[in-house]
């Protein structure tokens, strides 16, 4: 029996008194994950990306372990929320114009002294002062380096179209500005390198590709690594007490964690290691999240259908952007369907043993998102459910 074999046959013990559609958490797979993490880290705190796992009790669980520290979220509510749940360190990755949210966060002190909310522009602190409403609590401000590579004189960028900052001179400029406006704290500096940390380079059938990404990757990481520097060097010298540098990805790990300029990794993926991570050089994951389907039609040999499925991920569309049936070995989709909103055909050697009412496990394409389609979490251990925890949907939070 192939170890995806023996993993199947545990999936579905585990959850033989359950009906799917159905997710899961493999608690075993999960641990593992975050160990590599910390090992990958290389002794610096790593922040976990919320939005990559959209379950407390999974934050919790991955909090308590020594090495990680604080949480990284994506919108404004979601950080209140989570900092009214407990959550002492939470910083928001991505600019808001939460009005009302930000009124809520300048009027409380416990709320203030957690959260630290994202600008790149003067605009964004304007707002947060016009939404005050009457709070007189210091904000706590963290600036974007956008990560970017750009060449021929900027004719051509590879990576995310994040911050406007992207020279040290220019996030320098906009310290100096918070810095002189009363009412902010800046507190740290965020760059994310989501073409290197998000980006596989072994891509399965095109060497080429894969080797013109680990090129450009290699050379995004070394120009990164040097203005990086730069730029903290520039924003420290503005404010000593700087308290944070965060930077990475899932992806990379271990090559942001050896930049001295960095003081903290992001991660959060790396937990669940959806299938967009089976494309990398730089570590290997366990496959922690899935999700089963169960077999509802036999419409002839050589094909089953599945209930649901169409679950794509954010992104440019393609193919990539897809679950992926996982298990048993060998399933694949019908080209001229692909994965239904409310029914999934399969084909493959595998479909004329499977049986109406067997599970077909699935892994999503991204990380956190597969929580936005179930309400609640199996924890797996063995070959046992030994919790069943709620997602952010399953307390009726949905955040975007």
């Amino acid at each position: 029996m192939t170890a995806r074999a023996a993993d199947r046959a545990r999936f579905d013990r585990a959850t033989a008194h359950l009906d799917a559609p159905v997710a899961i958490v493999d608690l075993d797979a999960f641990d593992a994950n975050a160990d590599d993490l910390l090992r990958r880290a290389g002794g610096k705190p790593v922040r976990v990306a919320s939005k990559s796992v959209r379950c407390r009790a999974l934050l919790e669980r991955v909090l308590d372990r020594d090495g990680f520290a604080g949480l990284m979220s994506f919108t404004l509510t979601e950080s209140l929320w989570l900092a009214r749940s407990g959550f002492d360190d939470v910083l928001l990755a991505y600019p808001s114009a939460d009005r009302a949210g930000f009124g809520e966060l300048a009027g409380d002190p416990k709320l203030a002294a957690a959260v630290t909310v994202m600008v790149d522009d003067p605009a964004q602190l304007d707002l947060i002062d016009a939404a005050r409403d009457g709070g007189r609590e210091v904000v706590r401000v963290c600036l974007e380096l956008d990560t970017s590579l750009k060449l021929l004189g900027g004719r051509v960028r590879v990576g995310a179209r994040r911050s406007p900052l992207h020279s040290p001179a220019q996030i320098a400029d906009m310290a100096r500005t918070v810095a002189r406006r009363p009412g902010f704290r800046l507190v740290g500096i965020m760059a994310y390198e989501g073409h290197i940390a998000g980006v596989g380079d072994a891509l399965a059938g095109r060497p080429l590709r894969s080797r013109a990404v680990r090129l450009m990757q290699a050379a995004a990481r070394r120009e990164l690594a040097e203005r990086r520097a730069a730029a903290v060097r520039a924003v420290r010298a503005l404010v000593p007490d700087l308290e944070f540098v965060n930077g990475g990805g899932t992806g990379s790990v271990q090559h942001t964690a050896a930049e001295d300029a960095v003081t903290e990794i992001a991660a959060g993926s790396g937990l669940y290691v959806p299938r967009l991570f089976d494309n990398y050089t730089s570590f290997r994951g366990r496959p922690a999240a899935l999700f089963a389907l169960p077999v509802v039609r036999r419409p002839g040999v050589g094909v089953v259908t599945v209930l649901g499925g169409g679950y794509p991920a954010s992104g440019a569309p393609g193919a990539d952007r897809l679950p992926v049936p996982y298990l048993p070995e060998g399933l694949r989709y019908d080209p001229q369907e692909g994965p239904g909103e409310v029914q999934t055909p399969l084909l493959g050697s595998p479909v004329d043993d499977l049986l109406i009412g067997d599970k077909v496990w699935f892994r999503h394409a991204k990380a956190g998102e597969l929580c936005e389609r179930f309400a609640e979490l199996h924890l797996v251990e063995g070959d046992r459910v030994t919790a069943t925890v709620p997602t952010y949907r399953g307390e009726g939070r949905t955040f975007l």
